[in-house]
């Protein structure tokens, strides 16, 4: 390696006397930027010097972006003819035989045109056509570079925070980009996940009042944040009618056995089925009527219909399974929890209604509709999730030739409905992966939240166009969303276990090149109700313990929230 001395980078002359022409000063402002050179390039990256007295000298600098140059995670620009090219520090060592030299590696994001008398960067781009030499200075990038970058090049977006390291840059998201090619909000338990949530989902609701979103909440915490703009269901509302489940999803609801026992059970429950769904006159109108097809029936003719056959039975056939079936349907008929969609009184054809208000056709200013489903018994849980996104998907298949109205379907705790084991069949994760792979397709858009991204399904994570991943304390979670992220994205990526609260990585369609965000604030009124209790505050309040547990007990053994 040549002497210090010798390096282009190395050493500077006092700034410019004011009286030089413009372009002269300005020509020097940006060699005073300059932080070192390039030294290997490759494809995606490259290796670069950078001078560590250059980086000291720069650190007083106003600009936040130009006293940050040079550290992992910060960009850094190289001129190329006419053009800069921009990339980001992805790691630094020091160099094994020159004092105040550091080796780093940068990953290239994109490529702008210069001005010719500011030297700023505009037109950015994606990708990189040309590449440059060793020997190449490289420069620190300014807040007003990032500005040019980042920039709304025209198309639909919501700004959702700052982008790092600049006090006043705007980071915003592409909403076409991202929605078209699905996305995933990724964080550990504390780091402000459900707010950010709740502040993409309303810059998207102010944006699209007229917009079409469906969210699955398993906790009850987003109602409270979106009081005002939303459509809010759970138990005491859903009225989600059971005859809209397909076979399968009966099959999970009411066979209970395993082995070749289910076999014969869901036989059995095929057949009644689909006498029951005959019954109804619109059946008639109906040329291919299939177990699957959504015509109403009534559980009492599905159990007659169970019964009849097991009369006609001889005596070399057991009515066990029959009475397997039987006791299941009844059980559930007759338990007061499963009211919201087993009751009686859900027999007519609301299929309209319902699907106009779960999907807010028309929205009438209220976008988005919360499905609280905490309250919905744990055993049949993951099959309401079904059919709610089982209905999104199949509604934007038959509704092709039609005016196109997209809806998003957004699932908190993903992990949950689309787990990475396949031990046990579960329609709502073949659901949602055929949502995940065919959705954009069809006009479905896909939000997946989880603090476990390593528990997803395979390949489900990889079909998110749009990766949001705040801090990560799991480092098998880390290698995962590493894995799913793009290779110009990897320099960020080191710094996920150092992110603060409310602070995120953001690759993929919805955004121009990957970028550091801390999020806005969202307003009180628009918060979920996701707050961790102040255990030092609460436990030094007391009183009305007695009327706490009346009431408490009442809801409970009523089953009531």
């Amino acid at each position: 390696m040549a002497d210090m001395g010798q390096h282009s980078f190395g050493k500077f002359q006092p700034a410019s006397p004011r009286d030089l022409p413009r372009e002269l000063r300005q020509s020097r402002a940006i060699e005073e930027l300059v932080i070192g050179e390039v030294i290997e390039i490759n494809g995606s990256g490259s290796q670069v010097l950078i001078d560590s007295s250059r980086l000291e000298a720069l650190t007083d600098d106003p600009d936040p972006s130009i006293s940050m140059a040079g550290q992992v995670g910060s960009q850094v620009k190289i001129r190329l003819g006419n053009r800069w090219l921009l990339a980001s520090v992805r790691t630094q060592r020091m160099h094994q035989r020159e004092a105040g030299l550091i080796v780093a590696q940068i990953d290239f994001l994109g490529e702008g045109d210069e001005e010719k008398l500011t030297g700023k960067i505009y037109n950015f781009r994606r990708g990189v056509t040309r590449y440059p030499v060793p020997g190449t200075k490289i420069y620190a990038a300014t807040s007003h570079d990032l500005k040019q970058v980042y920039a709304s090049d025209g198309r639909a977006n919501i700004e959702i925070g700052t982008v790092y390291p600049t006090n006043d840059t705007r980071g915003a998201l592409y909403v076409d980009a991202m929605l078209g090619k699905h996305f995933a909000l990724l964080g550990s338990t504390g780091t402000g996940k459900s707010t950010s949530a709740a502040l993409i989902l309303h810059r998207i609701c102010d944006l699209a009042p007229e917009g079409h979103i469906v969210m699955i909440d398993p906790h009850g915490e987003y109602s409270a944040a979106f009081s005002t703009n939303g459509a809010l269901y759970d138990v005491s509302n859903l009225a989600m009618p059971y005859w809209l489940m397909n076979f399968e999803e009966h099959c999970e609801v009411f066979v209970t056995s395993e082995g070749q026992d289910r076999q014969t059970d869901s036989d059995i429950l095929a057949r009644a089925l689909l006498a029951a769904r005959a019954k109804n006159r619109i059946a008639e109108s109906i040329s291919k009527l299939t177990v699957d097809s959504p015509v109403p029936y009534m559980l009492s003719d599905l159990l007659a219909n169970i019964q009849d056959a097991m009369g006609k039975l001889d005596k070399s056939h057991s009515t066990a399974p029959y009475m397997r079936l039987k006791g299941k349907i009844e059980e559930i008929k007759a338990d007061p929890r499963y009211a919201f969609m087993f009751s009686g009184m859900l027999v007519g054809d609301t299929m309209a209604s319902f699907i106009s208000k779960i999907f807010r056709l028309p929205s009438e200013n209220k976008p988005i509709s919360i499905i609280d489903v905490s309250g919905v018994p744990s055993d049949i849980t993951s099959t309401v999730v079904a059919v709610l996104s089982r209905l999104v998907f199949d509604y934007a298949i038959w509704s092709r030739n039609e005016p196109q109205r997209p809806v998003l379907l957004v699932c908190e705790e993903a992990h949950r409905y689309i787990p990475a084991s396949d031990v046990e069949k579960s329609v709502v994760r073949d659901v949602l992966s055929r949502i995940a792979k065919e959705g954009r397709k069809y006009g479905v858009s896909l939000g997946l939240i989880t603090q476990r991204p390593s528990d997803l399904a395979e390949g489900v994570l990889s079909q998110c166009g749009t990766i949001i991943s705040m801090r990560l304390n799991n480092e098998r979670d880390q290698g995962y969303v590493k894995a799913a992220m793009p290779e110009g994205a990897r320099g960020f990526l080191d710094s996920i276990p150092a992110l603060r609260n409310r602070e995120c990585i953001i690759c993929g369609e919805g955004v121009a090149i990957p970028i550091r965000v801390s999020f806005d604030n969202l307003e009180e009124e628009r918060r979920p109700a996701s707050d961790d209790p102040s255990f030092s505050e609460l436990w030094n309040q007391t009183g009305q313990e007695e009327e706490i547990l009346e009431r408490v007990i009442g809801r409970w053994r009523n089953q009531g929230r």
